[in-house]
């Protein structure tokens, strides 16, 4: 990969394009038709929907989730299931086994490096994601069992950076392996967020399988965007904190971002490790699903809903119901992630064979 790297130019590109409404979709679609796995509040869906493709729908297993997803989406196919359920179909349109990606973002807890890890690895449990007593590691799986039925010409799977990491890196073999026996070539990318326009530093490892006759390595995924610091996206007003998170603030020493460790220092106990000081002039750091866990520095307060939503690049006029923003937003994919990643695909010629609507 590196050497890859070093043929495309360093020039550093300036993004504002996170700020944006539904109404800036574009007018045309190009003709590919994506179907979402796991759609969460349909980060993906946007991202795809932001470079003119048409997202026929969505499988996702929690309710809740989905009715927002309906609200804002409003897909014409829409399953709310387990994938495992969604494979056994047999009452599936003949639109869904002509598509043109395959998009899925499995629960990816298991592999956070701030989660279970081994420890969570083939056990079943009544995770957050799905309220539903389930495995999670094996979804990475489950969804390359759902392209071999519906046999997509490509498709795009996203989770988080602890796959790649210590013994994670098995899933990840296993996963070539898989896309291979069933005709598919598959290539993977480290993406980090911050590099590509996102105002968040949020590091993902992005999949691409196709079963078309075309070299993954043409794809260049090298991005080099100049950062979007915190104070740029600031908008609203956050949270007071209570009286012990303030303690917690004024303990930590300005140049720390996570808050654990000045929790051990008052209370001899390590907690809040997924709290973070967010920094007028840094992007701001990963959002996690977790609520208020994202603290401005400034001003000893919470990170307001619309620091959380501008940091997903998530559209102003998102209707968020009455589900928690960052919930919605720490679970889902940043839609500029996407668009990104669709505009180099689009360019490298993967899609060549719809675009120029040449015969497959």
């Amino acid at each position: 990969m590196n050497e890859q790297i070093s043929m495309f130019s360093e020039t550093q590109e300036v993004a504002n394009d996170w700020k944006w409404s539904f109404k800036d979709y574009p007018q045309e679609t190009n003709g590919l038709k994506v179907f979402s796995c796991f759609a969460c509040g349909g980060g993906s869906t946007m991202g795809y929907k932001l470079v003119g493709c048409e997202v026929l729908g969505c499988c996702e297993i929690d309710p809740k989730i989905n009715k927002v997803y309906v609200a804002n989406h409003h897909p014409k196919y829409n399953y709310v299931e387990d994938i495992r359920d969604f494979n056994k179909r047999k009452d599936l349109s003949s639109e869904l086994y002509d598509l043109d990606i395959l998009d899925g973002s499995p629960p990816c807890s298991l592999f956070s490096t701030s989660g279970l890890r081994e420890k969570g690895w083939g056990k079943k449990k009544k995770f957050r994601e799905g309220q539903k007593e389930q495995t999670l590691d094996d979804l990475l799986f489950i969804f390359i069992d759902t392209v071999a039925k519906l046999k997509p010409k490509v498709a795009i799977m996203e989770n988080v950076e602890g796959l790649i990491k210590g013994k994670a890196f098995k899933y990840v073999q296993e996963v070539y392996k898989r896309f291979n026996t069933i005709g598919y070539k598959v290539k993977h990318w480290l993406l980090k967020g911050e590099k590509m326009g996102v105002p968040q530093t949020r590091h993902r490892v992005f999949f691409v399988a196709t079963k078309l006759d075309f070299d993954l390595n043409k794809i260049n995924c090298h991005f080099n965007y100049s950062p979007i610091v915190f104070e740029e996206i600031k908008e609203g007003i956050g949270r007071p904190p209570s009286e012990k998170a303030l303690l917690l603030l004024n303990e930590a020493l300005p140049n720390e971002k996570l808050l654990d460790q000045a929790h051990i220092r008052l209370y001899g106990k390590k907690s809040w490790f997924n709290h973070c000081l967010v920094h007028e002039k840094n992007v701001m750091p990963t959002i996690p699903a977790g609520h208020d866990c994202l603290w401005r520095y400034e001003e000893k307060e919470h990170c307001s809903n619309e620091d959380i939503r501008n940091g997903s690049s998530f559209p102003r006029d998102y209707n968020f119901g009455k589900m928690d923003v960052a919930y919605i937003c720490g679970m889902s994919v940043p839609p500029v992630m996407i668009k990104r990643l669709m505009t180099r695909l689009i360019e490298s010629g993967l899609f060549d064979y719809k675009l120029k609507n040449e015969e497959l």
